[in-house]
């Protein structure tokens, strides 16, 4: 797993919640995937969080390449789209 130093030692310190493996798990089979403006890639995928009844949405953001974290946060904004 690559990472950035970004997310070493701010996403982590600040969410110490996020299992590195759930991004890992995320990005290797995603919900949706999505470009941003700047070329960093967007993937949301369900997460089992202890404690929880239902799975949570972790959206994970990488750098160009599509494989080094960057980002990682749980997303109560995502919606399942409709077909």
């Amino acid at each position: 797993m690559k990472t950035t130093r970004y997310f070493e030692e701010q996403v982590l310190r600040k969410r110490p919640y996020i299992n590195p493996n759930w991004c890992v798990d995320v990005i290797a089979s995603p919900l949706r995937r999505e470009r941003q403006p700047d070329g960093r890639i967007r993937f949301w995928g369900e997460v089992s969080h202890p404690g929880d009844d239902v799975p949570r949405i972790l959206r994970v953001v990488t750098l160009e390449d599509g494989e080094t974290i960057h980002n990682a946060f749980f997303d109560r904004g995502f919606r399942k789209e409709t077909p």
